[in-house]
């Protein structure tokens, strides 16, 4: 089986290959489009991913330039074959689209098509989208369409494994969210204890304040400048409940900016002190950067709520091409062959998991009365 510049099987399996490397939905929808066109030496190749509402959430292109496809302008609406390829799961092969009777024109910087191939994204009975070709390089004669069965096969076993891809990708999105909404709801629950905690003291301040007015005016408006202190330290940790409590910014701001804000979040909403300091960091993969942030919010939480420490250190260091992340307290420490035994306590289980997951270590040192540091190693990308 030949087709144009990227034949038989191992193009094949190239394709796959490529497609599996990506975790995010729209590096796998880019990846599979241009990995059809290149496949099958097409001009041109996009996929559109239905929303609810008769367009698309998303349509990628492949072949079309920024400036041609900001000049096609909005994007297609489900109709004419598009719909018939979303609505009826069959493939359609044409020798030239604009002889359909379903087709329905296109925008006037639209480029010019004429053979055309379009296959389903299936995931069993729910289709996940639209993946088609048009205007195959090859010597065509009047009136027939350059792809052929065996490019519809071809095109088919792509279109199997793009929509495990594709599943694959949104499941991975899904599970981010899902941490992350965990990650806003222990927070909310921490600051929701400190600002409450914060309001207490603020209502038995004024109420002090108002019994002394007559008798004790001096001591009264000691207590009253104390009401307008602890009033401003509520309003502090409103801003940092409002600014916290926005999606995890490991992405856009990093891992040390993102370790900072939790720093002085936790700072403000618990008795201990808790500091961070970097040095020298660099960038490293995302999922390691990912796995020290979890460690770290784990081990912080730890210490916060069980130590009883009264300061709580973050340092993040660059080691060789990797990093070291220490998360030291001086609070009550423990006995670690104990807690050993006991498993999953204290979540030291899943952060050696986190740790072993992206080839890092994780190491914690504790004994009774002397505190807990706990270090993770991870190596360079």
């Amino acid at each position: 089986m030949t087709n144009g510049r990227g034949a038989g099987i191992p193009a094949v399996s190239t394709a796959i290959l490529a497609m599996s490397r990506h975790l995010e939905v729209r590096d796998v929808l880019k990846t599979i489009v241009a990995s059809a066109r290149e496949l099958l030496d097409a001009e041109y190749a996009a996929l559109g991913v239905p929303d609810d509402h008769g367009g698309f959430a998303q349509f990628v292109v492949d072949g079309v330039s920024a400036e041609q496809w900001k000049a096609i302008g909005p994007l297609p609406r489900q109709h004419g074959i598009l719909a018939a390829m979303l609505h009826n799961a069959t493939p359609e092969r044409l020798a030239d689209v604009r002889k359909d009777p379903r087709f329905g024109g296109w925008p006037a910087a639209h480029p010019d098509m004429s053979d055309f191939l379009g296959l389903p994204v299936a995931d069993g009975d729910e289709i996940l989208g639209a993946l088609f070709l048009a205007n195959k390089r090859c010597p065509k004669p009047s009136g027939s369409c350059g792809f052929t069965k065996d490019d519809e096969r071809l095109l088919g076993i792509l279109a199997q494994h793009a929509a495990i891809a594709l599943t694959n990708a949104r499941l991975y999105e899904r599970s981010r969210e899902l941490t992350i909404a965990g990650e806003r709801a222990r927070l909310a629950h921490e600051l929701h204890d400190a600002v409450a905690q914060k309001l207490f003291s603020l209502r038995l301040t004024a109420q002090a304040a108002t019994a002394l007015v007559d008798r004790d005016p001096a001591r009264a408006k000691d207590e009253l400048h104390q009401v307008a202190a602890l009033a401003a330290e509520a309003a502090d940790e409103l801003r940092a409940a409002v600014i916290e409590l926005r999606p995890a910014a490991l992405d856009e701001d990093g891992l040390v900016a993102t370790l900072r804000s939790q720093a002085q979040v936790l700072d403000r909403a618990h008795s201990a002190h808790v500091t961070f300091a970097a040095q020298g960091v660099r960038a490293l993969p995302a999922a390691q950067e990912e796995a020290l942030l979890r460690v770290a919010q784990e081990a912080l939480h730890n210490a916060l709520r069980h130590s009883g420490a009264e300061n709580v250190e973050v340092t993040l260091a660059r080691n060789g091409q990797g990093a070291l992340l220490r998360i030291a307290d001086d609070g009550c420490g423990f006995d670690t062959g104990m807690v050993r035994r006991a498993g999953r306590h204290l979540g030291l289980v899943s952060m050696h998991d986190r740790a072993g997951g992206v080839g890092g270590k994780l190491t914690v040192e504790s004994e009774p009365g002397k505190g807990t540091a706990v270090e993770m190693e991870v190596p360079g990308g």
